[in-house]
């Protein structure tokens, strides 16, 4: 029971780290467009990641979850809204679900 502890204070002391260290030790602008663009994505493709297993898992057949995907996607690609997009996958989800 003691180790939780410790545990605690590793992962404060890593998280602190993580968000402290950047801000301290980099004070000039970053020039570098590589560097740049990079840490421009690291957002989209830190909720990509969290989101996409999800979106296959959480129905009862991977099936149904890409098909709501695939709509979603292509929904998305021809310019609609996010209410309209999020309302046709769980309408894709619904309809995949009912008659699968």
């Amino acid at each position: 029971m003691n180790n939780i502890y410790l545990y605690i204070l590793v992962m404060a002391a890593v998280t602190f780290a993580i968000r402290a260290l950047p801000l301290t030790l980099i004070r000039r602008p970053i020039k570098s467009r590589f560097l740049r663009s990079f840490l421009f994505y690291v957002p989209y493709v830190t909720l990509a990641v969290m989101t996409f297993p999800d979106i296959l898992h959480t129905t009862n057949s991977v099936w149904s979850g890409l098909l709501a995907l695939v709509a979603g996607i292509a929904l998305a690609w021809s310019g609609q809204g996010l209410f309209v997009v999020a309302v046709s996958s769980c309408l894709a989800v619904f309809l995949s679900e009912l008659f699968l």
